[in-house]
């Protein structure tokens, strides 16, 4: 029975956000899967403070503990990582919701499926009064995929792994990527090099998109990160509208700063990758005073999707 039911070690960075928080820890502790399940809620910057008042159930534990490494989602992330016992290792924001039976469909795809060393599964993106459905374009996701797109149906709060593959091949969450922006899709690129990730074609986790998302106007830090990216994963070369899609997004972030000449140099950049890379357009937009960086990206959030 054990050999179907793994201990499982959810790892959940927070800071400032009891009531965000507190339905993350809930829908965790309230899961069908049957094994053990272990929550760890790792406190960034901020003191330990649980959000439940009665002790979970039988075969679930919840430990809260403070991020001993580097300040950020990645220290922290490491920190519940490397303090987890489970065999497997759930990552859950806190601002996120798993539906009830996450974990139960998502351990028996996983166990099925022993070339596999990473599992995520569908979302369900909720901004405002709308929900809409994101699902990985293929069961196996491999790296040439991820070089090539995002995709963002790939989030970390659906991502389960085995522990020892984790620690010995794929590696710790990158701590030294500036702000900790992008560190899942780093992360997942060293993942899918190791073996092609499962990806649950059912939406199994809600996605919370609001104001109160850390990286929602930082612009300067995502300039960082994704210069930061490419010039630590250099196969992205290999993968013009890949490399595209972040230049383009490096673009219009200097746009949404109000800095035009380099908006428009990394535009051109962007274009002579892929002509059909719209985060380019949109640069140039916001750089000419036609439209602002806060109504694309709202208007982007609105349609289930980033920019």
């Amino acid at each position: 029975m054990a050999a179907e039911t793994p201990a499982v070690s959810v790892v959940v960075p927070t800071r400032d956000r009891p009531e965000l928080l507190r339905r993350a820890v809930t829908a965790i502790l309230e899961q069908t899967y049957q094994g053990p399940v272990e929550c760890l809620v790792v406190f960034d910057q901020s003191d330990p403070d649980l959000p439940l008042a009665a002790p979970p159930a039988s075969g679930r534990h919840l430990v809260a503990s403070q991020n001993q490494r580097t300040p950020g989602l990645a220290g922290a992330r490491n920190s519940g990582i490397l303090a987890a016992t489970g065999e497997l290792v759930a990552f859950c924001d806190d601002d996120d919701e798993w539906l009830p039976e996450k974990l139960e469909r998502q351990v028996a795809r996983l166990l099925a499926t022993p070339s596999a060393a990473v599992s995520t599964t569908g979302i369900l993106v909720r901004y405002q009064d709308r929900t809409t459905t994101r699902l990985a374009p293929t069961e196996l996701v491999t790296h040439r995929q991820l070089l090539r797109s995002r995709l963002t149906e790939l989030h970390p709060s659906t991502v389960l792994a085995r522990r020892r593959q984790l620690l010995d091949d794929i590696g710790l969450v990158d701590e030294q990527i500036p702000g900790s922006y992008a560190e899942d899709y780093e992360w997942l690129l060293r993942a899918s090099r190791h073996a092609p990730v499962l990806a649950v074609p059912e939406p199994l986790a809600v996605i919370h998109w609001h104001q109160s998302s850390f990286f929602s106007d930082r612009w300067r830090t995502i300039i960082s990160a994704l210069t930061y990216l490419v010039d630590k994963h250099r196969e992205l070369q290999q993968e013009p509208s890949g490399l595209a899609r972040i230049y383009g997004q490096i673009a219009f972030a200097h746009a949404a700063l109000g800095e035009r000449r380099p908006a428009r140099s990394w535009a051109r950049r962007t274009l002579s990758l892929n002509r059909r890379e719209r985060r380019a357009y949109l640069a140039l937009a916001i750089s000419l005073g036609l439209v602002s960086a806060k109504t694309v990206t709202r208007l982007a959030h609105v349609a289930g999707k980033g920019i």
